[in-house]
């Protein structure tokens, strides 16, 4: 073994739940924007504000399957959906964005939510009976109003941007106006898991890099607020995943999925930095570390040997995602952030 030869090893994050703290954005911006779908609905003034407890909806999350939020969003207005009478079962036509938005407001007014507002009030945990019941199914109806992109048709992805980025982001993002929400959006309201000083800390010695399921717009959105992009040698993000699924249809005619739990960013993180930097350096260590279990199981099915280190920084229920971590392959947990510099170094 060659004493002079310095280790360095890679060190991946996730972002939300890791590096952000996104309990009052992105997990606001589900509760909300399952409130706002069923607003026009006849009696929804019975229901509950806020609609669910944020931990129910962590421990949905939780369930695996579920690291997208939109996903998450459409499968908790599917199961909401699913308590209404009379609700329709049919599969709509695929229509334009306009008549998309014209079906959802006319078929959500003629729907009476009062036996909704009953489960929601009547449970302490309404996600978690609801599914353990129905599962985790799509109404074909609310499916439909979740196809396309925002902008063509989209409802459900619509009303979530709009909520989660504010009129000012939208408009810049999609460049269209807000149609149901104008107040400032809850990006805004995230703050900053893991301190800058630690990444610093990291940093000295190591190379870091990102994985996120955000897309490359709202990535690097915190990133620049909180100056915090200078620690990272690489970002890959939902935007490199799609194009990587795109060029896999054109040129052999398969559709995948590469998004967590795929090991796919971990992976091409690996390759890229084992080629260009690990080859001149002894035993690096891989390291990646999340909140929920896709990111453990992403991990496990990475072609490198990576370490899973399962974040519980901002969980509701500490006990319980530990567990789910632990189930799913992690290899530590942490509570604070500073516990993983002490992980890394110990390994060199």
């Amino acid at each position: 073994m060659r004493n002079n030869v310095k280790r360095k090893n890679l060190v991946i994050f996730d972002m939300d739940g890791v590096l952000i703290d996104v309990s009052k954005s992105y997990r606001e911006a589900v509760r909300q924007t399952a409130t706002l779908f069923f607003n026009p609905a006849r009696a929804s003034e019975l229901l509950p504000e806020p609609l669910f407890p944020l931990s129910d909806l962590a421990a949905l999350k939780q369930s695996g399957g579920l690291n997208n939020d939109w996903d998450l969003t459409c499968l908790v207005i599917s199961m909401l959906f699913s308590m209404l009478p009379l609700a329709p079962i049919h599969q709509p036509k695929r229509r334009k964005d306009a008549d998309s938005w014209q079906t959802y407001i006319q078929t959500i007014q003629n729907v009476d939510v009062t036996l909704l507002a009953k489960h929601l009030k009547s449970h302490s945990s309404p996600l978690s009976a609801l599914l353990a019941d129905k599962g985790k199914q799509i109404n074909a109806f609310i499916g439909s109003l979740y196809r396309g992109e925002v902008g063509q048709g989209n409802v459900i992805k619509q009303i979530f941007q709009e909520i989660y980025l504010g009129p000012e982001l939208f408009k810049d993002t999609y460049c269209l106006d807000t149609r149901v929400w104008h107040d400032e959006g809850l990006i805004h309201r995230e703050t900053v898991l893991t301190e800058p000083q630690i990444l610093e800390q990291l940093a000295q010695n190591n190379i870091l890099a990102i994985a996120t399921g955000r897309p490359a717009a709202e990535a690097a959105y915190p990133l620049d607020h909180f100056d915090l992009r200078k620690y990272f040698a690489m970002v890959y993000t939902l935007d490199d995943c799609l194009k990587a699924e795109r060029i896999i249809l054109e040129r052999e005619g398969r559709t995948v999925s590469l998004s967590k739990p795929s090991p796919y960013m971990l992976d091409a993180i690996a390759l890229a930095f084992f080629s260009q930097d690990c080859v001149q350096h002894e035993a690096c260590q891989f390291y990646y570390i999340g909140d929920m279990p896709d990111d453990m199981v992403a991990a496990v099915r990475a072609s490198a040997d990576f370490i899973g280190v399962g974040a519980i920084f901002s969980s509701p229920d500490k006990q319980r995602l530990k567990a789910e971590l632990e189930h799913n392959g992690a290899d530590y947990i942490i509570e604070k952030a500073n516990e993983l510099v002490d992980i890394v170094e110990a390994k060199k």
